[in-house]
């Protein structure tokens, strides 16, 4: 079982998303965490709404600050337009997505991000149940 941690700058868009994806698609082989560099009061209006389109209810996850203590959880770092605001930790695989924020921007354009976000999930699971094979 590996450990996935999304990370964005506000903690209330694109990270709250791909951990919610990931989360449904993993369908418990793996965990996903969340976090932000400066995190939002509360989840983006917006992503919830389109959220809730695909079934997954991000209404009561509250924003999370980034901590050493939540990275050092982490087996993949998946960091999306916090730049160097981002952790390093040594050891730990990163990936970087380059999406743009959701924040203020349309329905369709959430969806499109939501939708992209899927995809990339569904790629990143797929790579870790491969690398993470029960041992015979």
């Amino acid at each position: 079982m590996a450990t996935a941690l999304f990370v964005c700058l506000h903690n209330a868009g694109r990270s709250q998303m791909s951990a919610a994806l990931f989360e449904r698609e993993a369908d418990g082989r793996h965990l996903a965490l969340s976090a932000g560099t400066t995190p939002a009061d509360q989840v983006h209006p917006e992503v919830v709404e389109v959220m809730r389109e695909v079934g997954i209810d991000l209404v009561d996850r509250k924003p999370r600050r980034l901590t050493d203590d939540v990275a050092d959880q982490a087996d993949v770092i998946v960091t999306m337009g916090c730049g160097d605001s981002c952790p390093y930790v040594p050891g730990k695989r990163y990936i970087d997505w380059e999406l743009p924020d959701p924040r203020g921007r349309s329905l369709d354009e959430v969806r499109a991000i939501r939708d992209e976000i899927a995809a990339r999930v569904r790629g990143l699971v797929g790579t870790l149940d491969g690398s993470h094979q029960p041992s015979p």
